[in-house]
């Protein structure tokens, strides 16, 4: 049996967390009626793409929100939201884990380009699931973004702050083999 590389082993453990916030966050702001509106899931795993590998940032993207339909209930098997969501939190959060480290750590293209596909493809499928189910598609479309303003300025105030904040830091878990240096805000 091959030993675990250091880099797959913080991928496999940090996606695990971020996973695991993926599910009780939504489950604290829906609590309170925010879920919808700040997309905590959406949070969370945008910031996996920043802390995980590539194939485990797209692996929780995808597996988070079906395993929270179905142990939740959000977001809702039907309409099979949490199936769009899956494919679409996959992408996502693998465009953060590439363009960050095609752009050597810096947070904002990475974050701007994640973001920005996220709010395209939500409202592309708000548009075509509302002509499925007979709503008009320029109102879903234009309503799913306006909820989700809130949402995207949690991300661009949150997702900076943490990755910054852990880059500067020393730990078994974020060790740096080299002098860390701090991501280009």
């Amino acid at each position: 049996m091959r030993p675990l590389k250091a880099e797959t082993l913080r991928g496999m453990v940090t996606s695990a967390a971020m996973a695991a916030l993926g599910i009780i966050l939504p489950m604290v702001f829906h609590a309170v009626g925010l879920g919808a509106k700040f997309m905590p899931m959406v949070l969370v795993l945008l910031l996996n793409g920043f802390l995980s590998p590539l194939p485990w940032a797209m692996l929780t993207g995808a597996v988070v929100p079906i395993a929270s339909g179905l142990m939740t209930g959000m977001p809702p098997l039907y309409p099979p939201y949490c199936l769009v969501m899956s494919g679409e939190m996959a992408l996502a959060s693998g465009l953060a884990a590439l363009v960050c480290r095609a752009t050597k750590h810096r947070i904002w293209p990475a974050l701007l380009a994640a973001i920005i596909f996220d709010r395209v493809a939500s409202i592309a499928l708000a548009y075509a699931l509302a002509g499925k189910f007979g709503l008009p598609p320029r109102i879903v479309s234009i309503a799913s973004f306006a909820q989700g303003l809130p949402g995207i300025v949690l991300q661009l105030t949150v997702i900076p702050l943490v990755v910054s904040t852990l880059a500067r830091r020393r730990g078994i878990l974020f060790h740096h083999d080299h002098e860390p240096e701090t991501p280009v805000l």
